[in-house]
């Protein structure tokens, strides 16, 4: 299978890579790229997902190729991920990216989608200030976050911050959460990040 997707930003091309494996069960997708870090990025989530790649230097691209399902390995306790581990709580403390709102929300999504892509994946995410409009009016968002609560992401949206809004009654995903999420999260986990 051949994808062509030249033109296009990360993380586009990388979603692009994993739709395309995800309809065969062995087998090989071959990505064309126009830029070195869609290259890099399509190999680390290829080798993070256990693919085999490797890439060829065309003459003004670069041509992906990822092989599935034929290589086995058999994972030790130590190998696999620890679900449950504290590692990393995200702070969604805006709708948008920046101050331009259009490229904001083209930006916010862009970082939750290579997220998922990648399997960067937080063990909680909270969501405050205008960050609540993400969980309860914003139906496009809504649906990429019920995929990161489908694979065990923590999910909190700021129970002050949904009263100031009026948008109680709105809380499409997750839980009502305090302050206190944020308060102990910085004891609790490894790493604290704030986006927005």
């Amino acid at each position: 299978m051949l994808i062509d997707a030249r033109g296009f930003g990360c993380p586009k091309p990388v979603v692009m890579a994993e739709e395309a494996l995800a309809k065969i069960n062995e087998g090989t997708v071959e990505i064309l790229v126009d830029n070195e870090a869609s290259e890099a990025n399509i190999k680390r989530f290829a080798a993070k997902n256990g693919f085999f790649a490797e890439t060829l230097k065309e003459e003004n691209y670069w041509r992906v190729k990822i092989a599935k399902g034929y290589a086995c390995k058999i994972i030790s306790e130590e190998e696999k991920p620890k679900k449950n581990e504290k590692d990393l709580l995200i702070i969604i403390g805006s709708d948008t990216i920046g101050k331009e709102e259009k490229l904001g929300k083209i930006l916010m999504k862009g970082v939750f989608e290579t997220m998922k892509v990648t399997k960067e994946l937080p063990h909680t995410i909270f969501f405050l200030n205008t960050g609540v409009k993400l969980t309860t009016i914003d139906n496009e968002f809504i649906s990429l976050i019920k995929e990161f609560e489908e694979m065990g992401v923590e999910i909190f949206t700021c129970g002050t911050c949904l009263k100031y809004f009026n948008l109680e009654s709105e809380l499409k995903i997750g839980f009502r959460g305090t302050t206190n999420h944020i308060v102990e999260g910085m004891k609790d986990f490894k790493k604290t990040v704030w986006i927005g």
